[in-house]
C-alpha cells in the first residue's frame, strides 16, 4: 500500500494545539483519519483567485501533506454555491422546493471537477490510495479515470442520498450515477441512503447488489459499503477536560444561575430544524409552566453560505420566532431562549456541552451529525446530560439509547424534552454508558480503518 491521498472540497487541517478551531464535523473527522495514516490532503483552499493556474500550496504538519488551490470567483459562483449549494444539498436532503437547477451551475461542476482531477494527478504515485469525500465531488474518480490512473479510488458520501422519486428530478441523474461507479468503492453514512442508491441501480440499471456488497458494472466491480464516520473521541474527551473548556463550563454554570440548560448547535441551514426545534420549544413552555424561569434553550448557530439569499431568509426568520418567544415567555429574570449567530472553537464548545442537561440535536435530514456524537463525548460520567436526536439523522442508526424523536412534531419534540429534564440520574448514566461506548469504540479511526480496508481489498 503506497500513501492514503484524502480529497475534499476544502481543506482545514486541525492543529491540536488550538483546540480545533471552529471546523465542521467533515473536516475534524478527515483531521482525524489522516492523523492515523498520515498522507495527502488535497482540494480547495477557499480562496479566490483571478485565475485558475493549477497552481499548489503545500504544507506539510507531522504525517500529514495539505495540498491547496485557488479557484475563480466564476468557479465557486457555478460550482460551490451553485450546483453543490443549490442544486445537490437540498435535493439530495430531501427539499426538492429549494433546488435550482442551472446549466451553467452544472458545467461549472463539471469544469471544477476535471480542474482539480488534472492538478492532483501529478501528486499521484502508483500505489497510492485516492479517497474521495463528498458531494462537490462525485465526478472527480471519473476524470482520475480519464486520465489514465488506476489507482484504487474510493468515494464516501457524507450527506443522504435521496429516494429515487426525488432523484429523477435531477436532469442529469442517470450520469450522475455512472459517474459513482467509476470508484472502486462507494461509502454511506446509513444503511437507509444505501439502499436509496440501491433502489436506483436496480430500476434504471438493473443491476443487483451481491451478498458480499459488489456490483458489476462495464467489467469493473464496485464496492458498496455502510460505513459511518466517526468522532476523534478520546481527543474531544481531552478537549473537554482541558483548562480552556473547564473555564468555559464554570462561567456556563454561573451564568445559568440555577437554571437548567438545554444546548442545540446547528449551521443555519433548512435541514437541520432550527424553526422546527423553537416551535417545540415554545410548545415545552405552553404546556409546562412550572419550567417557566427553570430552563432555557442555548441555541448556537454559525452563519453558513451566507452569499446564498436563503440562508439569509433562515436566520430573519430565525430571529423573529426567537424574538416572539422571549416577547411571550420571557420575564424581567428570565430570557426563554439565548440565540447566538457565531462560530466557536471546539474547547468553548466541549464546555458548552458539558455545562448542558439536554443536547438538542434534531435536523429534518442528516448524512450522520457529529454534534451528537460531540455532546455525548463531553459529558460527566458521573451527571451526564441527556442526547435528543432525530430519528433522521444518519445517528440515530447507531445512537440508539438517545431519546429518538420525529423533529417534525412539536408535540413529540417537547414531550421528550420535558421527559430528558425529568430522567433520574442513574437512567442518565445507563443510556449515556450505552451511547459513550459506541462514539468510542466506532471512532473517527475506526471509520478510516474500515472504509480504507475495503479501499485496499481487504475488508475486515
Amino acid at each position: 500500500m503506497g500513501r492514503l491521498i484524502i480529497v475534499s472540497n476544502r481543506v482545514q487541517p486541525t492543529n491540536p494545539d488550538d483546540g480545533g478551531g471552529s471546523q465542521g464535523g467533515l473536516s475534524v473527522a478527515l483531521s482525524a483519519a489522516l492523523r492515523e495514516t498520515g498522507g495527502i490532503w488535497f482540494g480547495w483552499s477557499g480562496n479566490v483567485t483571478e485565475h485558475f493556474t493549477g497552481g499548489i500550496h503545500f504544507e506539510k504538519s507531522g504525517d500529514i501533506t495539505t495540498a491547496i488551490v485557488d479557484l475563480e470567483a466564476k468557479d465557486v459562483e457555478e460550482y460551490y454555491s451553485g450546483y453543490a449549494n443549490c442544486t445537490i444539498w437540498p435535493l439530495f436532503h430531501y427539499r426538492l422546493d429549494l433546488a435550482h437547477y442551472d446549466r451553467a451551475f452544472a458545467n461549472g461542476y463539471e469544469r471544477v471537477n476535471q480542474r482539480l482531477a488534472e492538478t492532483l494527478i501529478p501528486l499521484v504515485e502508483q500505489d497510492d490510495l485516492v479517497w474521495v469525500n463528498d458531494y462537490h465531488l462525485m465526478p472527480l474518480g471519473d476524470h482520475i479515470r480519464k486520465l489514465g490512473r488506476r489507482n484504487r479510488l474510493g468515494f464516501f458520501l457524507h450527506i443522504p442520498w435521496p429516494p429515487m422519486r426525488l432523484l429523477l428530478s435531477l436532469p442529469s441523474h442517470r450520469q450522475l450515477v455512472e459517474l459513482l461507479l467509476a470508484y472502486d468503492v462507494v461509502g454511506f453514512q446509513a444503511d437507509d441512503w444505501l439502499q436509496s442508491f440501491l433502489d436506483y441501480l436496480r430500476v434504471q440499471f438493473g443491476l443487483e447488489m451481491d451478498e458480499d456488497g459488489r456490483v458489476a458494472w462495464n467489467g469493473r466491480t464496485v464496492q458498496l459499503v455502510v460505513c459511518p464516520v466517526g468522532l476523534d473521541a478520546e481527543e474531544f474527551k481531552a478537549i473537554s477536560l482541558s483548562r480552556a473548556a473547564q473555564t468555559v463550563h464554570k462561567s456556563m454554570v454561573k451564568s445559568a444561575a440555577g437554571r437548567t440548560m438545554i444546548i442545540g448547535v446547528d449551521r443555519l441551514d433548512h435541514s437541520k430544524g432550527v424553526q422546527e426545534r423553537f416551535q417545540a420549544y415554545e410548545r415545552l413552555l405552553s404546556t409546562h409552566p412550572e419550567l417557566h424561569e427553570q430552563i432555557y434553550l442555548l441555541q448556537i448557530s454559525p452563519p453558513s453560505r451566507d452569499e446564498l439569499g436563503q440562508y439569509q431568509e433562515i436566520r430573519s426568520g430565525l430571529e423573529a420566532l426567537s424574538g416572539h418567544i422571549n416577547g411571550a415567555y420571557a420575564s424581567p429574570r428570565w430570557v426563554p431562549i439565548r440565540y447566538v449567530n457565531q462560530a466557536y472553537d471546539r474547547a468553548t464548545l466541549a464546555g458548552i456541552y458539558r455545562a448542558a442537561r439536554v443536547g438538542l440535536v434534531t435536523p429534518l435530514r442528516d448524512g450522520m451529525n457529529i454534534v451528537a456524537k460531540e455532546y455525548v463525548a463531553a459529558q460527566d460520567s458521573d451527571d451526564p446530560g441527556v442526547l435528543i436526536l432525530s430519528r433522521f439523522a444518519g445517528a440515530a442508526a447507531q445512537l440508539t439509547e438517545a431519546l429518538l424523536v420525529n423533529p417534525y412534531s412539536s408535540e413529540e419534540v417537547s414531550e421528550a424534552i420535558a421527559q430528558a429534564l425529568a430522567m433520574p440520574r442513574p437512567e442518565r448514566q445507563r443510556r449515556w454508558q450505552q451511547l459513550n461506548d459506541i462514539v468510542t469504540s466506532q471512532d473517527a479511526g475506526w471509520w478510516c480503518k474500515i472504509f480504507v480496508s475495503f479501499l485496499i481489498g481487504s475488508p475486515r
